[in-house]
This record gives C-alpha cells, sequence and structure tokens, in this order.
C-alpha cells in the first residue's frame, strides 16, 4: 500500500481514498512515505471536524477553529502555494453535500501542476458520482505477520516474557492475524493478564477476539463445534482426502511447493453429513470456521446494499485468514442467478458474478467448503474444473457406514451398547440417512422414557419402521442425483472409490 501511494502522490494524483479504520497506522504510513520516500519531502496535515486543520505531529488539542467545516477547510488547502498532503478524517458524512462535493471538485481543479494531494481517510467508503472518475480507492492492509510479530516482541520485552519457541511464536501470530495493530496489542495484554505470561497455550484468548470480529460484521458467523471428524459415520475417502490436506496452510507446505487449497463441494442427499463433515474440518486442520448466511447478505432496503454486504463478509473472511467458508445449501443460495428472470432486479445475478469473481481471483488461503442437494439448481459455472479442487459425492451410507453411525450415536447415550445388534440395525435402516437414523433413535428413547424404562432394540426398529426415509419420498430426485454424480463427482464412501477405480 506504501508503493501504490507513493506512486499515487508523485504522479500528482488529486483525490485518494483510503478505506481504514486504523487512523494511527495509516498516518504513520502517509508521513513515512511524505517523509522519507517522497523528495522533496511534503508536509502533511491532518483536518477532523472537532480541530480543524492541523499539521501532523503538533498537539492533539490543537484546534484551528476557522477550518472546521468541511467547506472551510478544503478552501484553506487551495489557498495553500506550497506541496502537500491534506489528510481529511471522516468525511463521508458530509460528503454528499453539494457545498462539500463542489469544493472537493474546484480542489481537483486547483491542483493541476501543483505537488498537492487530498487523502480523505475513513473506515467505509462512500463516493458521491460526481468523484468517481477523479478518486482513486485503496484499502489500508491489516498487519501481515512481519508488523504483528514487532508488536508481540515488544510485548514480550514490556512485559520481561519468556523467549518463545518459533512454533510458539507462529501460532500466536497466525491466531491475530485479521486483527488491526491495537486489537493485536490488547489481546496480547488481555493474554498476559488471563495467565500471567504468554506462550502458545494462550492461542484461545487470540482468537476470541477474532470472534468480536466477526460478530460485528452481522452477515458471518463464527461456528464452534465440539465434534471431530470422528464423529461422521463412513466417507472414508472424503475424511482421507481432508486429513491429506491437515497442514495445507502452512508455511512447510509453501516451501515443499504446494500451492493453498481453495475449496470443495459436497453434494448428496440431504441429511447424509454435508454439513456435520464442513464443520468438523475445522478441528482437523485447526482453523476458524466461518459461516457465510447469503439470507443476510441480500439486502433489498438500497440499491448496491447486498453486493456491499458480500464484499465486506468476503473482506471480513481474508482479514482473519487462513480460514474455512462455509456455506451450507450453495443451490439455495444462488438458485435465482442460474435463471432467466429478473424479478430482484439482476441483484442474484450480480452477487453471483462478485462471488465468482472473488472466488477466480483470491490470493488469501479462504478455503471455500460449500454443500448441495439439488445440483440441477446450481449454475454451471460452479461447476466447472478448477472452481474448487474437488467435487465430492456423498451418497446414503452403505450397511458398514450405517453400522458406523448407529455406533457413534449410540455411544453418545450410553456407555455400552454391547446389547445392541448393530448388524440388524444396519440392515432394517436400509435406505435412511445419518440423520434419520439418528432422529429413529431419539424416538425409541422418548418411547421408553415415556413408560419408564430403558430404550432397546426393538424400540430402535419399531422407530425406524415408523419413519419412511426421504430415499423413497423422494426416488426420483435421489436416483437423478446419483446418475449426475457418477460420472461427474468423487464418491466419499471408499468402499464405492474403489470400486469406481477398479470400473476404469
Amino acid at each position: 500500500m506504501k508503493e501504490e501511494l507513493n506512486i499515487l502522490i508523485q504522479a500528482q494524483y488529486p483525490l485518494i481514498y483510503l478505506v481504514t479504520s486504523e487512523e494511527e497506522r495509516a498516518e504513520q504510513a502517509i508521513f513515512k512515505v511524505a517523509n522519507v520516500e517522497l523528495k522533496p519531502q511534503r508536509r502533511v496535515y491532518v483536518w477532523t471536524v472537532t480541530h480543524g486543520i492541523v499539521e501532523y505531529g503538533q498537539p492533539r488539542n490543537t484546534t484551528q477553529h476557522n477550518t472546521v467545516s468541511p467547506e472551510a477547510a478544503i478552501e484553506w488547502i487551495i489557498r495553500q502555494k506550497e506541496p502537500g498532503i491534506f489528510i481529511l478524517k471522516d468525511l463521508h458524512p458530509f460528503i454528499d453535500a453539494p457545498a462539500t462535493t463542489r469544493s472537493l471538485r474546484d480542489a481537483i481543479a486547483s491542483f493541476k501542476g501543483m505537488q498537492k494531494t487530498i487523502i480523505l481517510m475513513s473506515p467505509m467508503q462512500q463516493v458521491p458520482i460526481e468523484l468517481e472518475k477523479e478518486v482513486v480507492v485503496l484499502d489500508f492492509q491489516l498487519p501481515d505477520m512481519a508488523e504483528l510479530n514487532k508488536v508481540l516482541t515488544q510485548h514480550i520485552d514490556q512485559n520481561r516474557g519468556k523467549r518463545l519457541s518459533t512454533e510458539a511464536r507462529e501460532k500466536l501470530l497466525r491466531a491475530a492475524l485479521g486483527l488491526t495493530k491495537d486489537e493485536a496489542e490488547k489481546v496480547y495484554r488481555k493474554a498476559q493478564v488471563t495467565s500471567g505470561r504468554l506462550t502458545e497455550n494462550e492461542v484461545d484468548i487470540v482468537l476470541s477476539e477474532k470472534k468480536q470480529l466477526i460478530r460485528r460484521n452481522g452477515i458471518l458467523e463464527y461456528i464452534e463445534e465440539d465434534e471431530t471428524i470422528d464423529a461422521v459415520g463412513g466417507l472414508e475417502e472424503l475424511k482421507k482426502w481432508l486429513t491429506q490436506r491437515s497442514n495445507a496452510f502452512t508455511e512447510r507446505a509453501r516451501e515443499y511447493g504446494l500451492p493453498q487449497p481453495k475449496g470443495m463441494l459436497i453434494l448428496g442427499v440431504p441429511g447424509c453429513g454435508k454439513s456435520l463433515i464442513a464443520k468438523t474440518t475445522s478441528r482437523l486442520w485447526g482453523l476458524p470456521i466461518l459461516r457465510l448466511d447469503m439470507g443476510r447478505v441480500y439486502d433489498g432496503s438500497m440499491v448496491g446494499r447486498s453486493e456491499a454486504n458480500l464484499r465486506n463478509a468476503l473482506k471480513t473472511a481474508e482479514s482473519i485468514s487462513p480460514t474455512i467458508l462455509f456455506i451450507d445449501e450453495l443451490d439455495k443460495s444462488f438458485a435465482g442467478s442460474a435463471g432467466s428472470g429478473d424479478s430482484d432486479g439482476g441483484t442474484s445475478s450480480r452477487i453471483f458474478g462478485s462471488f465468482l469473481t472473488w472466488m477466480q481471483e483470491k490470493k488469501s488461503p479462504v478455503f471455500v467448503m460449500a454443500t448441495a442437494n439439488r445440483v440441477e439448481r446450481l449454475p454451471g459455472e460452479f461447476l466447472r474444473k478448477g472452481r474448487f479442487d474437488e467435487i465430492f459425492f456423498v451418497d446414503l451410507p452403505t450397511p458398514e457406514e450405517r453400522q458406523d453411525i448407529f455406533s457413534i450415536h449410540l455411544t453418545k447415550r450410553r456407555k455400552d451398547i454391547a446389547r445392541f445388534d448393530l448388524g440388524q440395525l444396519a440392515k432394517t435402516s436400509d435406505g435412511f440417512s445419518g440423520a434419520e437414523i439418528e432422529q429413529a433413535i431419539i424416538a425409541a428413547m422418548y418411547e421408553a422414557f415415556a413408560q419408564d424404562r430403558e430404550f432397546t432394540q426393538l424400540d430402535i426398529i419399531a422407530a425406524l419402521k415408523a419413519t419412511l426415509p426421504l430415499s423413497r419420498t423422494m426416488q426420483e430426485q435421489v436416483t437423478a442425483l446419483r446418475d449426475w454424480a457418477r460420472q461427474r463427482a468423487r464418491p466419499a464412501a471408499a468402499s464405492v472409490a474403489e470400486y469406481q477405480r477398479l470400473e476404469f
């Protein structure tokens, strides 16, 4: 960002919009550009609505009352004969006012041939249409590992803490990625106060600050999953694929020459563990998982608001990367973009296009994990090779997988499950999904609980026979999905995958 800013100022760009909430860090970067990179040096001035225009480095309580209003401040800038950089903080509430917009356009016209630049600094981007052709928008990036390392080193030196191992330092720094410099300083102090020292064991305290960041966003949801991947019955081929990539985001993987994984799409029958496998991957990989709620993205209150919501959500996900971005039921989220209708004014198509562009061009380590039930509703662009690293198909569980599922759910509820014949239960539950098996066990427990006794094998069998599984009520849809996936997706079950390998 400093290099780009240096180039723009030297090229005499009159108006730059710097989007950031880190005022102090951004001011320091601008001052460094003005006094180190630029020849000759430039003086830097800062405007606020509370103090007017004050030269950078002057006492904060200095007030220039004659430049408090935006129009007066811009007029003062126009009158200056010397080169300079003028930072206007939080002008966005005033920028749509005709007088402010006109004053900025007058300033731009007067700057021709002069080494003067106005930098609008604000946490939110708001550019009037009159200025769109004149302004350059820059995002001030959050601190990288090197900057956070300086913060951590300074904190340890100030508190005379113990020297950290390379691995412990990397864990603490990666946990803080996505935080501002001030947030990182505060959370390291919090960890110090909580535990009396700073070690890799305080990573959870650092991650808690990220959870606050997600809650403030409103569109993303931070998912905390207690289950491990062992809680998923079957799907051995899919679990093997995920286990092989458990260290894919480490520096060791980069040194080995491996690219960062992009994402995966899990297609399948409802209730067969697609969402659970996505959530438990977070524990397996040791990465936070964020759910993107597409329902919150769509906002019809203002034109362009939905697109801004998506951009902000993706920017937040990138800022705390490496992370997993989980989109459940992708077919429902983007179903409108596959049709020819334009009932929403093209919002769905624009959202879809923005998301595809982001997936194609993203450089940050954000792993997109999406699930879908109805493949015919998905736009074809999602399914082309290269969009996802792999497309898996989760079918109804095999007899062996159903035994695993019964074992997992019964073990959760009773320590001793030797009294249950898992083979018979698996045979009786032919055509049942994992979710339907779990509900049958719960129904059996309710039946026995109402009679004040322990539930038995017969109770579970009775509950299974009283249930009509989805594979029968939606037989045509399940058959069509299987036919599509046979040639286009990788089976999640190991036995099916091995059969297909032999077949080909």
